[in-house]
This record gives structure tokens, sequence and C-alpha cells, in this order.
């Protein structure tokens, strides 16, 4: 129902300076915070169940630069479970089929996923844009889903120790949302980390920074994905068709030096490292053609409280080593799909339902931290102990030689394709409860402002 209304409620997180008027009161079943990726698939899964879910996201639209990109074979086959990773593909990707690394002739494939038993042998590199409007779009022909952009949510509602839902501020006014549930799904700078009182996020591997830009692809670069090392810095080159997406490391917190130094020095160096792009450095001419992102790790030692749950990156951020920040995150909805649909639709939420999503989704995400942690160290030792002229230019010989064996070329294959133990849905979750509007996926419609009265929980 929607109302003009003080909260009477407590609240988590600072109180406000001053009690807002609130321009109206909603109430749904489930309230994710966050349109990413773990949000919109949580809130496409339970809508598809009939049960009521209001999905709040921050900004306007969903349009990002350099957001994650890579859709695992994990994720198309989930998708695939609900009749979705095919009409996905229709969408203009492109296919990653192997990592590689750099040889004398050429670059040498280190792990390749035509092998794997799926039906999607690769990663699809498509922007996260696009795909985020295909699942939102989706959930809109479920007349359980609603979608509110612009919604800022500034603090919890707590009610006898229990998150009873949130308040959030749009452009004019500020909204209440009343939820039997609502999941963090906002993130790595998640505010609903700040508001929720749980316990600080345990740091899981070295932080670094990288600067991401994109050159121009050649049709003789080979493709895929590919790596560089020199000394004191490592970089990532990703295959987006006719250019390359381009992460380059650098110490935490030493833009301002790099900056400082210069876009000359800036280029000379990816050069050096990479003189097969010397003939494209000259394109960047400007700063605003880069970005920087702060890559950190780290995970909370509780994902839940009462009435309130965290996944994805809300509740583990996750090294860019092995992309598997949207791999864990979509897998974190799948398996958060599969415990609480019941309870949710029952109306009889527990802490222990809750409690059984981190225990199903921890051991993958501690483990597969532990392994990136290592790989930056040794990473870090030997970019340190490098020759300080020439850069990487091989993958030693016996590292190539050992990889082109089976049993070994598979473990690593199949840890970036679909993670460790990976979730599958529950044959009742894939089959859709409620019936699909008329209209067709047009793209995500979202309201830029409450007013309206969602589905009643």
């Amino acid at each position: 129902m929607a109302s003009d209304a003080h909260a009477d409620s407590q609240h988590g997180g600072p109180p406000a300076m001053t009690a807002p008027r609130i321009r109206s009161i909603e109430e749904t079943r489930c309230c994710v915070v966050g349109g990413g990726p773990a949000g919109a698939v949580l809130s496409l899964l339970l809508a598809r169940q009939g049960i009521p879910v209001m999905l709040l996201e921050a900004h306007e639209d969903f349009d990002r630069d350099f957001r994650g990109d890579t859709i695992h074979p994990a994720i198309l086959d989930i998708l695939d479970e609900i009749g979705l990773a095919v009409p996905l593909l229709e969408l203009p990707y492109t296919k990653l089929r192997a990592v590689s690394a750099p040889g004398l002739s050429g670059s040498t494939p280190l792990i390749t996923f035509s092998h794997l038993r799926t039906r999607f042998p690769f990663i699809a590199l498509m922007p996260q844009v696009r795909f985020l409007e295909y699942i939102i779009g989706e959930a809109q022909r479920y007349p359980s889903f609603h979608l509110v952009m612009g919604a800022g949510v500034q603090e919890l509602i707590v009610d006898s120790g229990v998150v009873r839902g949130v308040r959030y501020r749009s452009k004019d006014a500020w909204h209440e949302v009343r939820a039997l549930l609502t999941v963090a799904a906002d993130g790595r700078y998640s505010r609903m980390r700040k508001l929720s009182g749980l316990p600080q996020p345990i740091k899981a591997s070295p932080p670094l920074d990288l600067v991401w830009f994109r050159l121009r692809r050649n049709p003789d670069d080979g493709e895929g994905l590919m790596g560089r090392a020199g000394p004191g810095h490592f970089m990532v080159l990703l295959d987006r068709g006719d250019q390359w997406q381009v992460g380059y490391s650098i110490a935490k917190g030493s833009y301002p030096e790099v900056h400082a130094a210069g876009l000359g020095a800036l280029r000379a160096s990816i050069a050096a490292i990479a003189p097969d792009l010397a003939d494209r450095v000259g394109a960047l001419q400007d700063w605003k053609q880069l970005a920087l992102l702060s890559v950190e790790a780290d995970r909370l030692p509780r994902w839940y409280r009462p009435g309130l749950l965290f996944i994805g990156d809300a509740a583990h951020v996750m090294s860019p080593v092995g992309g598997n920040g949207i791999n864990y995150a979509i897998q974190d909805a799948a398996a958060a799909a599969n415990i609480l649909s019941g309870p949710l639709r029952a109306g009889a939420l527990t802490l222990g339902n809750l409690a059984a999503v981190q225990r199903r989704r921890e051991w993958p995400v501690r483990m597969t931290q532990a392994v990136v942690t290592m790989m930056q160290n040794l990473q870090g030792f030997a970019l340190s102990h490098a020759p300080t002229s020439p850069a990487v230019r091989s993958v030693p010989t016996p590292v190539r030689l050992l990889l082109r064996l089976p049993i070994l070329s598979d473990v690593p294959a199949r840890w970036v394709a679909f993670g460790l133990w990976p979730v599958h849905l529950r044959p009742e979750i894939r089959v859709a409860r409620t019936p699909l509007l008329d209209a067709p996926n047009t793209g995500p419609r979202a309201s830029s402002q409450a007013g309206h009265t969602a589905a009643q929980a």
C-alpha cells in the first residue's frame, strides 16, 4: 500500500539527522538492493516462482564503463536451465575460447575451453549493460517483479533486531519498502555493508590497482584472453572484437605517480611489456581514455542477519584474476533461489535458511580467494625480481609442455569456466510458476521513483 507517512521503526547504521517525510510505503516479499548481475538474476529467478520481488538500483541506468563483461560457462548453464542462454547469445558477443600467453612465434594457449563437457565451451564477452538489460527485460515479463531505478538506499528498517526492509531516496522524495527478506547485492562498494552492523570484512588477497583502457586489435594479433608481464607490471588483454580491453597493473595507490609521470611514460611502459602493441599505444592521448579499478578481495565473516542476506561482491569481493566476480555472484543468486524460494513463497523464512546460503557458497569463495592470493603473491615476487628491462616474452617450455597434458590442462580450464562446486538450479526452480505477461522482452522498463504499489506480500 502506498501512503504518506513517517516511519516509526528503528534503523540500522547511523541515524538520520532529521526524520524525513516518507512519500510512500510499499510491501513486497523480497527487496533486492543492487541491480548488478547477482541482484538481477536473483530477482528473475524469484519472479519466475511468483514471489513478489522489488529490485532497487541506485543509478538511473546500467551503463558503466569497464565493468566485468565475462559470461562464463557456469552462468550460461544456469541460464540454459531456464531456457534463456540461447536467446541471450543471439545478442552480439565475442567468444573467448582460450587464455593465451605470448610465445616466441605467436601466442601460446595456456587454457582452452573447447574440451569441457558443457553446451557452451567458451566464455562470452558481452557488455554488462547488454546482459543486465536482457535479464531485467525477462524479469519484467512476470507480474511479481518490479524495478525502481534511481533508488539510493539510505537506511535499514529494523524492528526487534530483524531487518524488515529499507528506506531509500529518489530524486524528489523518500520511500520505504517493507519486506520479509532484504537481499544486499550492491557490489564491492556496498552501502548495505555499512548499514548492516555486521563484522568487518576479512581481507583475502594483496591489493593492487588496474588501469583499464582500449586499443585497436589487429586481425593477426591472436584472440581470446592474453597476458603480458614485465618489470613491476603485468597486463591482461581481453579480445573485444576489433579492440583489446587492456588492464595494466600498478602498485596500490600509485595512480597519482603514474599520472604525474605522464602519458608518454605510460605508453613507453606498455610498449616495453607488449612490443606488438607499440604501433597503437599512440592512440592514448587523454587520461579520460583510462579508468582506474581498485582491486582488492575480501569477504564478510557472516553474510546474514535476521531478515537480511548478502550475496555477490557485497558478500565477497573477488580479485579479477580468473574473472571470478560475475561467475561467483550469479552462482550465489542461483544458490539463494534454490534455498530460499520455498520459504519465501510460504512466508516462513528462518535464520537457518539464510545461513544455508552462506554454507553452500562460502567454501568455493574461500578456496578460490586462497588460490588467487597465492597466485598474486607468486606473481608479485616474480615481477619484483624480474630484470629491469626486457619483458617476459614467452612461457617457459616446461610449463607449456605440462599444460598440454589433459589431466593438468583440465583443472585450470574447469576452475575458470565453472568455479569450485558449481551451482545448478533445482528442478522445481527451473519451472516458472507464474504466467508470462503478453509483452515480449524489449529491454528494461523501470520506475524512476516510487509512488506505486508493489505486489503484496
